[in-house]
């Protein structure tokens, strides 16, 4: 049975980046997509040049709480077979120089509003005996670096959670995956914290140098359907890193200091 054409698909921070090229490539695969973001303009136009017919559910994920009211209306109403918690906000700035306030947005978006989402959807999930959560992390959740305290300490919190989640809910044909993209060319430099809180605005070339958003969307598409439980999407050092990580964690420390 396919994982994407003919499923109803709720896919967050939809309109750009790894969102977008993700919601171009399903909808082409037949999917239908809720599609969420801020801006409800910009999901309407991206709902109309989508083949297929789509929903637009314009959501601000830095309140979590209310993220979940609206996320438990939405599921009276739909179908969800798969959720991507896509949405996300990275940062750029040093531990003594970022302000409390930015770690809690950090944390309210890249963690609590994944953890909202899913409980939204899981319950009918259970229900029905089938379902699928795939979330964005990021290799920032397997290896820290410098300047990404806030974004590291939220990815490695998520991929925690969803391998609880994974565990707890096996045994209802409840899948989940866990995507953990390396460096990839987005506008996420341009969007990152800084550490009063305003945006970077300014290119990082390490991501410049990455992959391109459509061959993250395909791989993490081939995920979905493979019902892969984790996987690490890149190229050269950022898709590595993990490995690294893993069997010479303090080679991995040291050349993290000296970056």
């Amino acid at each position: 049975m396919s994982k994407i054409n003919g499923k109803t698909i709720w896919l967050t921070g939809a309109s750009s980046g790894i969102g977008l090229a993700l919601a171009e490539a399903l909808a082409e695969k037949g999917a239908r997509l809720i599609l969420t973001a801020r801006s409800e303009a910009t999901l309407n136009e991206l709902a109309e040049r989508l083949p297929g017919n789509h929903r637009v559910f314009s959501l601000d994920l830095s309140n979590p709480e209310n993220a979940f009211q609206h996320g438990q209306d939405l599921v009276a109403n739909e179908t969800i077979d798969v959720l991507i918690n896509n949405a996300g906000v990275s940062q750029r700035s040093a531990v003594l120089d970022t302000d409390l306030s930015v770690y809690r947005q950090l944390m309210e978006i890249d963690y609590f509003s994944v953890i909202a989402l899913t409980k939204s959807v899981l319950a009918q999930m259970q229900a029905r005996k089938q379902g699928h959560v795939v979330t964005i992390a990021s290799v920032a959740g397997k290896v820290g670096s410098k300047l990404r305290s806030g974004y590291s300490g939220a990815k490695f919190g998520v991929i925690g959670f969803m391998d609880c989640a994974r565990a707890e809910m096996a045994e209802h044909n409840v899948h989940f995956t866990t995507i953990c993209p390396g460096f990839v060319r987005t506008q996420v430099s341009h969007n990152a914290l800084t550490g009063d809180g305003s945006k970077l605005n300014q290119e990082d070339p390490d991501i410049t140098g990455g992959i391109s958003p459509e061959e993250c969307a395909a791989a993490i598409i081939k995920a979905i359907e493979q019902d892969r439980d984790e996987v690490i999407v890149g190229k050269g050092l950022s898709k590595l890193a993990p490995t690294l990580q893993r069997f010479f964690p303090n080679l991995v420390r040291k050349l993290s200091a000296k970056r």
